[in-house]
């Protein structure tokens, strides 16, 4: 299994309105992606309106998938980053 950050930002001129009225199908897809093991964090800043999703997936077409299958991704333009684990020092390496 891979890991990808997704990061997606609202179109232009995306009516706030219209998500706002999705939002409860939105969090219930979220609890049956993370129940599935196929998304992690997700973080949003409003100031920016971006969203960042940690999306785990086979290949980055399944994470586009699985992003897309996010009602309000219809609102969305996302890129897709491949993640690795950060790497951590030997104690005691010179």
């Amino acid at each position: 299994m891979n890991t990808y950050m997704a990061v997606a930002t609202f179109k232009p001129n995306t009516n706030m309105g219209d998500v706002q009225a999705v939002i409860p199908e939105e969090q219930a897809q979220v609890a049956r992606l993370r129940s599935a093991g196929q998304v992690g964090a997700i973080h949003l800043s409003l100031a920016r309106g971006t969203i960042f999703i940690e999306v785990f997936a086979q290949d980055e077409a399944q994470a586009v998938n699985i992003v897309a299958s996010l009602p309000i991704s219809r609102w969305w333009t996302a890129d897709f980053y491949p993640t690795s684990a950060p790497l951590i020092p030997k104690v005691g390496a010179a």
